[in-house]
């Protein structure tokens, strides 16, 4: 038989071809139309065994007498509870006399590790007495606390069991993101090992803490899921749940989860050390602005600019106030929020290179970390003294040099200098940017200050250096900030 040309044979697999294309389009536009898991129980499954209520009893003291009668008046929960607490500690008979009872309260956790280890909130299980963990099994076993950490609101408990636990790993929170599916586990209002399902709706979000990194989802979350985790879809904890946004005291899609970033780190050292150990740079920092980098000719309005350097390992390393540190560790520095997370996430003692811009160039420095939780005392460096001289009017502000008189009336030190801000003029910028009376300028374009003449050659020098605005170290109350002014 004649074989057939070349081309005629792959024409006669072009509808093999076709079909196979049909096929695969079919499958990515049905995954594509689709969007969402066909279910969540297998994941939910698959995690249960490892995640845990948790009740807690405290021992707290109350009045008795006719407005106590040792039970609760309204549910605990109840939005009323707060308000006839207040009523009847207003109407408590001062010499009523209090006696102790016992206090309970809900909460969620998960084990991560065989051997018992158990990662909650801090908040859920602060002063307790008494902590019990409910598995999804039923069984009961009395925990231990092993460590807390109130900045990031986390702890870590401990059980004892004569057969290894099921646990959930850790997932990478970095690697989550918005809008990829989430599932939180726990115990809402008591109803314990309960699911709710969503998706990320923002990274990186912060509430209060310096180490904040928290996942935000629309994953149901309420009373009782503190503590709890939140899951990828491969069943692995990206975040602890930790709190809700609400008016009400109820979910409206709002929920926060302490990245696993974070956490591993907080819960790797409580399981070590018991505590946690962040690492200590020794600096007072601010943001970088647009005026202030302006001000000191950065190109990139990134970085965290040196507004204090106490005695610590900044000092020691030679970094000044007025330098901006722009990379820690061959990492990029973005802004305050990220060098303070860096640098707690590094190790004691580790050594780091530390780039800093100063005087229209950049500087390499090498620093040993300090322990911050052992450093959380440390004073300010004082700061250096100058001579007496006549009140002047400047950038809107009437300043007069500190004299020994006036450090002593403000309670300064009697090592204190810098200018005495008397008035800002209401219709100033200084005034607008936050300027008061009673400010003390320490420097004006990153070198210190001692006289009025002194200020006013720093304003010459920027107006000469073409630039539109100085920089002006100002402290009030001991703190200092910087703050940029037009000198056009």
């Amino acid at each position: 038989m004649r074989p057939l040309p070349r081309q005629a044979s792959e024409w006669r697999l072009f509808p093999a071809v076709l079909l196979a294309l049909a096929l695969l389009f079919a499958q990515v536009s049905g995954a594509l139309a689709r969007g969402t898991p066909e279910s969540f129980a297998d994941l939910a499954e698959k995690v249960s065994p490892a995640v845990v209520n948790i009740t807690t009893t405290t021992t707290v003291a109350t009045a008795t007498g006719p407005q106590f009668d040792g039970g609760p008046i309204v549910p605990e929960g109840s939005p009323f509870e707060d308000f006839f607490r207040d009523f009847m500690e207003r109407n408590r008979p001062g010499d009523a006399p209090r006696r102790p009872r016992r206090s309970s309260a809900l909460g969620s956790g998960f084990v991560i590790s065989e051997d018992g280890f158990i990662v909650t909130n801090n908040h859920v299980i602060a002063e307790a007495d008494e902590i019990m963990i409910e598995f999804y099994s039923g069984n009961e076993l009395p925990a231990t606390l092993v460590g807390t950490d109130p900045n990031t609101d986390l702890a870590l408990l401990k059980v004892e069991s004569d057969k290894p636990l099921a646990f959930v790993p850790w997932g990478n929170s970095d690697a989550a993101r918005v809008g990829d599916w989430v599932m939180a586990m726990g115990n809402p209002l008591g109803q314990g090992f309960s699911v709710s399902a969503g998706i990320v709706s923002a990274r990186g979000r912060a509430l209060s803490g310096s180490y904040d990194d928290f996942i935000q989802t629309d994953a149901a979350i309420n009373r009782g899921n503190s503590g709890g985790p939140l899951f990828n879809l491969d069943g692995e904890v990206i975040g602890v749940n930790t709190a809700i946004l609400s008016p009400n005291g109820g979910s409206i899609g709002i929920g926060f989860a302490m990245s696993s970033r974070v956490a591993t780190n907080v819960i790797n050292q409580l399981k070590e050390f018991g505590e946690t150990r962040r690492g200590w740079l020794g600096v007072r920092i601010q943001d970088v602005t647009d005026d202030v980098a302006n001000a000191i000719g950065l190109e990139q309005v990134r970085g965290a600019l040196v507004t204090d350097v106490p005695e610590g390992p900044a000092l020691d390393a030679g970094v000044k106030a007025g330098d901006v540190i722009m990379t820690f560790d061959g990492v990029d520095v973005e802004d305050t929020r990220a060098l303070v997370q860096q640098v707690g996430n590094a190790d004691v003692g580790k050594s780091v290179r530390m780039k800093v811009f100063r005087d229209g160039k950049t500087e390499t420095l090498m620093v040993t970390l300090g322990r911050r939780e052992t450093a959380e005392g440390a004073v300010p460096a004082a700061q250096p003294g100058g001579a007496p001289a006549p009140d002047a009017d400047v950038l809107g502000m009437t300043i007069a040099v500190v004299t020994p008189e006036i450090a002593a009336e403000m309670d300064l030190g009697a090592d204190a200098g810098g200018l005495l801000v008397k008035e800002v003029a209401e219709d100033s910028e200084a005034f607008e940017k936050g300027l008061r009376a009673g400010d003390i300028i320490t420097q004006a374009g990153q070198a210190d200050v001692a006289t009025t003449a002194d200020l006013s050659a720093r304003i010459e020098d920027a107006k000469e250096a073409g630039r539109s605005s100085i920089l002006l170290l100002v402290r009030r109350s001991g703190e200092p900030r910087f703050v940029a002014l037009s000198v056009q």
